[in-house]
């Protein structure tokens, strides 16, 4: 297979999701937004200081120029859906009646497997302390009683056999081998087939059986959502790769499972290190039964498997990539190669998605707001422009979704100013028109979340919310009286009664102690950047 060429898509798609690799070896980037890359350039600057048109950006005055917030089209790939979580059609219904008796015999064959191997596992384990070097061999020979019943496991689950496509590599040629990641039945088929060291989430520990087995794989916990715990998970990556006597590494770099119909952002941890590594393409082709481990539950997922004749599964092992000397000091540019191998051999299409989507998804689903997969943004790409964390965007739904969302997801000027305590006047639908920018008279979660993420991450946004402060502060005793913030603002809310005041009071009162202390205040604009331009006619030099 000819190397991939990353200068071409694999399918032609709009700019703003097109990813251009630098030969300098520099970071890659994406292009702002919806083909207005080259603008910028055209733009007339804005003098730096507290100027701005309420009608246009009400936010000028927080940087030197004014970039437009523009959002790029959504998109309507759902990378998470399960085509068939429920039973539909007559010919599945009589299947699964047909197989029951098959499915109560599975059952007992997947309980035997599953405590046989528990038991091994746990032989295997028992005493072991020294879980910092590799597994000592008569241990590992223990563990293939594991992986048979690993594939007995598999059998059970209706895989009575899977094709193959090419073979593994040799560990000393390719120590780290990633896979695109649908069900959860990739996992233990790699157990069984490659027995290798894994990444996983601290939160597997502590799942019977299954965290007892992953022990034994000597696994790399890692916390997502700890930097710290990142990096110590790519340094023991980096480690085990590096020693011949460790098993071969694999990752998932996903990060979650998806539908197989597209192909999602990659995490970098299984390219930071710079070794060769080995692609592997898994498909589950399909009529009837969708077993990606999609919007379905685990339990109903596992008793379609069992009352399905046979599934098919299919494993194709791509040939081993070799990082260029620029690419083994540039992980993005390892990722990229890698992610398009996969794409091209799978044929489908890369997106921006990654483990924050489907937090995004859920959380819609939680908030019991219609139409849950209108509320994903392509957090890759949202990250990547603004800097924001999964968990800040998941912030920022819980505040949309106070907005009253209609069935297409949209909020209207009414809902948005109830929300955030403000009376229609010129700034504040100066405000709501900087987030609708289609001019359609309703906002979307991807328009909000793309504005306060755009606010947030200014230059002088931080420092603008301490002067703010300052400001309002006006007697300087460290707390904001509601006096005060009457004050500040009629200079931007003129006639303003007691009931609006005290409402922003309340608001910006983020403890609810009944007083404004600088933690609040901060804390408040954080989570409700756009209410900075509230307090910016206060901070004009006069």
């Amino acid at each position: 297979m000819s190397d991939p060429d990353l200068s071409s898509p694999l399918i032609q798609r709009q700019p703003e999701v097109v990813i251009s690799i630098n030969d300098d070896g520099g970071e890659e980037d994406y292009s702002p937004a919806d083909g207005q890359q080259n603008q910028d350039h055209h733009q007339p600057r804005v003098p730096r200081g507290f100027q701005f048109d309420h009608l246009n950006n009400p936010f000028s005055f927080l940087s030197e120029a004014e970039p437009p917030v523009l959002c790029p089209p959504a998109t309507t790939v759902d990378p998470f859906r399960n085509d068939t979580p429920g039973v539909s059609g007559l010919y599945e219904a009589i299947k699964i009646v047909i197989c029951l008796p098959i499915a109560l015999l599975r059952l007992v064959i997947f309980g035997a497997s599953l405590a046989v191997g528990y038991v091994a596992t746990k032989l295997a384990l028992a005493g072991w302390k020294d879980k910092h070097n590799p597994m000592p061999r008569w241990r590992c020979r223990i563990m293939w009683v594991t992986r048979i019943c690993t594939r007995c496991i598999l059998f059970s689950f209706g895989y009575h056999w899977i094709r193959r496509k090419g073979k593994p590599a040799r560990r000393e040629i390719a120590p780290i081998v990633v896979s695109n990641h649908v069900s959860f039945i990739e996992p233990i088929f790699f157990f069984y087939e490659l027995s290798p060291t894994i990444v996983a989430s601290e939160s597997h520990d502590s799942l019977p059986f299954v965290g007892t087995i992953i022990r034994a794989m000597q696994v790399i916990y890692v916390n997502r959502f700890s930097q710290e715990s990142r990096k110590n998970a790519v340094h023991e990556i980096k480690r085990k790769a590096s020693c011949d006597r460790f098993p071969r590494l694999l990752l998932f770099p996903e990060g979650t499972t998806t539908n197989g119909k597209v192909l999602i952002s990659f995490q970098l941890g299984a390219f930071i290190p710079g070794y060769p590594i080995q692609p592997v393409v898994v498909r589950y082709p399909h009529v009837h039964f969708d077993q990606s481990w999609g919007n379905i539950s685990l339990l109903m997922l596992m008793f379609r498997m069992f009352t399905q004749f046979h599934n098919f599964m299919e494993v194709e092992y791509l040939p081993v990539i070799y990082p260029s000397d620029t690419q083994k000091q540039n992980a993005v540019r390892l990722s990229q190669k890698t992610s398009h191998a996969i794409a091209t051999s799978l044929n489908v299409v890369q997106t921006s998605h990654s483990y924050g989507d489907l937090m995004l998804l859920n959380r819609a689903s939680e908030l019991k707001l219609e139409n849950p997969s209108n509320y994903m943004v392509e957090m890759a790409k949202v990250a990547s422009l603004f800097h924001i964390s999964s968990l800040e965007a998941v912030r920022y739904l819980d505040t949309f979704s106070s907005m009253n969302p209609d069935s297409s997801g949209r909020v209207t000027l009414h809902d948005f100013l109830r929300v955030l305590r403000l009376k229609p006047c010129t700034l504040s639908k100066g405000i709501y028109g900087f987030i609708d920018v289609e001019k359609a008279g309703s906002i979307t979660f991807r328009q909000f979340l793309f504005a306060s993420a755009h606010v947030s991450a200014q230059p002088l946004f931080q420092q603008t919310c301490e002067l703010a402060f300052s400001h309002c502060d006006a007697d300087g005793d460290g707390f904001i009286s509601i006096q005060e913030l009457g004050d500040a603002l009629k200079h931007t809310i003129p006639n303003s009664n007691k009931e609006e005041i005290h409402g922003m009071y309340i608001l910006l009162d983020d403890d609810k102690d009944e007083r404004i202390s600088k933690d609040d205040f901060l804390s408040c604009l954080r989570r409700n950047p756009l209410l900075i331009a509230v307090f910016s006619p206060i901070l004009a030099p006069t």
